[in-house]
């Protein structure tokens, strides 16, 4: 009888487990898709056609809190029952629904607030049973992004003037979590090419380098709340900026030219050393960081957020990552929409319309393969559970 119970709740959670559903499956494309968009939006709202999303504020909140809070969950979330899958979805598609029309009713603020709750809700508490201390810090680094996310949403209607403040927070603390967890993807990465290629390691994790990196970031978040303080946190970042490149250097880029997928995810680490020394120069020099911030949030964030959704999905269709074509094109288009985007002042109007048409170009296309790689991977599955025929 005993072993009746216990057969019968083994195969109950079998069943459970095989009803899951990953999550990067349904927010991968919806995030893709969500970039795509809002940047030719956003412009139409400079040319008056879309007056919620006519301030730079505006904008920048929908991606940083709309797109990337979908990509964190997408990666961080892992496989989920249909329901509870299909309520986050539909709490964040609500979200951005009202993101696009100004929030014009309560129910909507509260769909997107209480989306950023139950996915910190769900996420935090995973990383503080880690072992190790630079893993537990995910818990209130990503704790702090969804309260951001939280905070934006009071900020927008009742203190315009504080959003702007709380959005170059959430971009330093990105910046945070994507150097580590862009680390946390590279190292393995580029280590198993060099095993299977030379038999011998590469650098690796580098969890010394890693830990000075938290901290200086970390510190350097923190002090960036005081205006007075700017320059310390600077110069904070600024020694942070010298941290990625070295790492970067240290994961030897040159050694890895047969591999352009692989190349693409550094392009992206560069793009977060060049940008935190770019954001530490305007923090050293008192002056604002909004046109800098982009090589964070276009060069690093798309980079890095595009191959790393790729890379997911062709692995968990059992394809090779080093054969899909279109990673380093898209590195290079995102590359192209940071450049334009930061010669903006001098470029003007064409730089801007250039960028927006390279972000949103490269969108569509990870919108693209992520459909081609999930169905790929429906149709190996398919197979495999097939039983062969009968001779």
């Amino acid at each position: 009888m005993l072993r009746f119970f216990s057969n019968s709740a083994g195969q109950s959670d079998s069943i459970r487990r095989a009803d899951r559903r990953p999550a990067g499956a349904l927010f991968f494309p919806l995030a893709a898709l969500h970039a795509a968009l809002a940047v030719p939006l956003s412009l139409a709202a400079m040319f008056g056609q879309l007056p919620a999303l006519a301030t730079p504020a505006a904008h920048g909140r929908e991606l940083l809190f709309g797109f990337a809070l979908a990509v964190m969950a997408g990666y961080l979330l892992g496989p989920l029952p249909p329901r509870r899958l299909a309520l986050l979805a539909g709490l964040w598609l609500v979200g951005r629904l009202g993101g696009l029309a100004g929030y014009p009713a309560w129910p909507v603020l509260l769909a997107d607030v209480a989306f950023a709750l139950l996915l910190a809700f769900l996420v935090v508490p995973r990383f503080l049973s880690a072992k190790k201390w630079r893993n537990r810090i995910l818990s209130p680094l990503l704790g702090l992004l969804c309260l951001l996310a939280v905070a934006s949403l009071v900020a927008r209607p009742a203190f315009p003037g504080l959003l702007s403040s709380l959005l170059h927070q959430g971009v330093l603390w990105l910046l945070l979590l994507m150097a580590f967890m862009g680390g946390r993807v590279i190292a393995p990465a580029v280590n198993g090419h060099l095993m299977a290629r030379d038999r011998a390691t590469g650098a690796g994790v580098q969890p010394r380098l890693e830990a000075i990196l938290t901290g200086l970031l970390g510190a350097a978040g923190l002090l960036a709340l005081w205006p007075m303080l700017w320059p310390l946190a600077g110069a904070l970042l600024a020694l942070a900026g010298v941290v990625i490149l070295v790492r970067l250097w240290r994961w030897k880029p040159w050694a890895l030219r047969e591999r352009p997928d692989l190349l693409g995810l550094l392009l992206g680490y560069a793009w977060l050393g060049g940008g935190a020394l770019l954001m530490a120069g305007d923090l050293l020099a008192g002056g604002s960081l909004e046109g800098r911030l982009h090589a964070i949030t276009v060069g690093a964030l798309g980079t890095l957020a595009s191959g790393i959704m790729l890379r997911q999905a062709i692995l968990r269709a059992k394809g090779r990552p080093g054969e899909e074509r279109w990673l380093p094109r898209l590195a290079g288009l995102f590359t192209l929409a940071a450049g334009l985007r930061l010669a903006l002042p001098v470029a003007g109007l064409p730089a801007l319309w250039g960028a927006a048409g390279a972000w949103s170009l490269a969108w569509l296309l990870v919108a693209w393969r992520l459909v081609h790689w999930r169905r790929r991977g429906l149709a190996t599955a398919a197979r495999a559970a097939t039983p062969p025929a009968a001779n």
